[in-house]
């Protein structure tokens, strides 16, 4: 466990922004309720620090929760300052970062803090999809607070000291701290989707906030693009052994390797993140296992629709045989997979796919394939695109022959290998139009980059409504 002193409120600020660039707002103001004798507590900023500065010079939002003002409760003032914060940004188009460390909810004003929670998640609401939302937990983030973590787009957590929950460990039935702390960063990286990053030490949240802000765009009229001092042209050796780790081929194909991953362990089946790819930033998306599973979908769901708010291509890298095959992943399976199969069909940003391995199934076709609306799909030589594996295939088409061979194996090999040939291979694919190019796989880099180029103009106009239905 990390011995790091917790950093104030203050000290957070100063140790994310760049130096002697924070704006205080609203400094004077505080706690304006009377009840239960809170006026004689000395309430300054009521609990929270709200200003801009700049982050590598680019202008951002900023508020801090003070735990040492009311355990950093939220309460009517404290909710008007975060509110006020919304309005400039949304006004000049900056995003707003959100540091954690309250109570939740502040008793001493009741329906006020209700209110005043509402009122943060009304202007986190309007704003999604128009500027990056980012809040990071340090401390206690329970009750209506872990709302705020919901509606952002990217939660980081403290490892050691965020505790994020509606309900606390010991208010679940039959549970408590001990046995299963469902409000740990253990517990949250592996079980639930909020967790995006975790990392060691509050200095090392902030660090990893100004990654990410270096990769988004400022609002939803800007683009994530900067100067590449990489080998746009770089060609990867020996990349057709990592074939099975789409990890480790985000960092290959990446400017400088460098491959910011979203929510690593949750939904294992699936890698999920960003890079940047000459200059430009790109959402990613992998199949780490041949199985798409609901916590998988789920987390790439996510990634395509943040990146589709803000015009940021998606870039998919194809293994995949099919769905996981279980009792608890049946439960939910077939809404997980209609629904990121409606997002990725609904996404207009330009979309990229490279099938490296395998692409079987329904699972391949909501997969950025051709059919959902991929924009433009290579396949490596040797991938094989079809319904099902061969193996498969044939044992159901020619069962009877299959049977009554004297050698059933070499019955199997021929017919496989003619299926392949029609079916399920790449060249196959590319005859009706399903693969626009056989590429080598050393080639995967530069081939995405000029595929993103030629895309990066892409308009497409949408049927006329608020949004989808499922």
């Amino acid at each position: 466990m990390s011995e790091k002193k917790p950093l104030t409120a203050a000290e957070r600020i100063a140790g994310l922004l760049d130096p002697a660039s924070f704006v205080e707002t609203g400094a004077y103001i505080t706690a304006r309720s009377t009840d239960f004798n809170l006026s004689a507590s000395d309430t300054p900023g009521d609990g929270v620090l709200t200003g801009y500065g700049l982050i590598d010079g680019r202008l951002v939002y900023v508020y801090s929760q003070d735990v040492s003002v009311l355990g950093g409760a939220v309460g009517e003032m404290h909710a008007k300052k975060i509110a006020g914060l919304y309005n400039l940004a949304m006004k000049t188009g900056a995003p707003v970062i959100g540091l954690l460390d309250s109570a939740g909810l502040r008793l001493q004003e009741a329906t006020d803090s209700l209110a005043a929670f509402g009122r943060i998640f009304q202007k986190m609401t309007m704003a999604s999809g128009v500027i990056p939302q980012i809040t990071a937990v340090f401390g206690t983030c329970g009750g209506g607070a872990a709302i705020l973590s919901a509606l952002s787009d990217f939660t980081l957590l403290e490892e050691n000291k965020a505790s994020l929950f509606v309900n606390s460990p010991n208010a679940l039935d039959g549970n408590y701290a001990e046995k299963l702390n469902t409000a740990g960063t253990a517990f949250l990286k592996e079980n639930t989707a909020l967790a995006d990053r975790v990392a060691d030490g509050d200095e090392a949240v902030l660090q990893d906030i100004r990654s990410l802000i270096a990769l988004l765009p400022a609002n939803n009229g800007e683009e994530a693009v900067d100067l590449c001092e990489d080998e746009i042209n770089r060609t990867i050796p020996d990349i057709t052994a990592r074939k099975d780790d789409a990890r480790a081929l985000a960092k290959d194909i990446a400017d400088d390797n460098q491959y910011y991953e979203l929510k690593e362990s949750f939904g294992a089946d699936v890698t999920a993140g960003l890079m940047r790819l000459n200059g430009a930033t790109v959402g990613f998306l992998g199949n780490q296992e041949k199985e798409l599973s609901v916590n998988g979908l789920s987390k790439a769901e996510s990634l395509v629709k943040f990146c589709d708010a803000f015009s940021i291509p998606v870039v998919t890298l194809t293994n995949v045989k099919g769905f996981a095959a279980t009792v608890e992943e049946e439960k939910k399976l077939a809404a997980a997979a209609g629904s990121f199969a409606g997002v990725m069909a609904e996404a207009s940003c330009p979309k990229v796919n490279v099938i490296v391995g395998d692409a079987f199934g329904s699972a391949y076709t909501i997969w950025n394939s051709r059919s959902v609306g991929a924009d433009i799909v290579y396949a490596w030589k040797g991938a094989r695109v079809g319904m099902m594996d061969p193996e498969m295939a044939v044992k159901i088409m020619y069962s009877e022959e299959i049977a009554s061979a004297s050698d059933s194996l070499a019955v199997i090999e021929e017919k496989k290998k003619e299926y392949t040939a029609l079916q399920a291979s790449a060249e196959s694919a590319a005859r009706r139009g399903y693969v626009d190019d056989i590429i080598e796989p050393d080639a995967t880099r530069k081939r995405v980059i000029a595929a993103l180029e030629m895309l990066s103009t892409k308009r497409e106009e949408r049927p006329y409504k608020k949004h989808m239905s499922i």
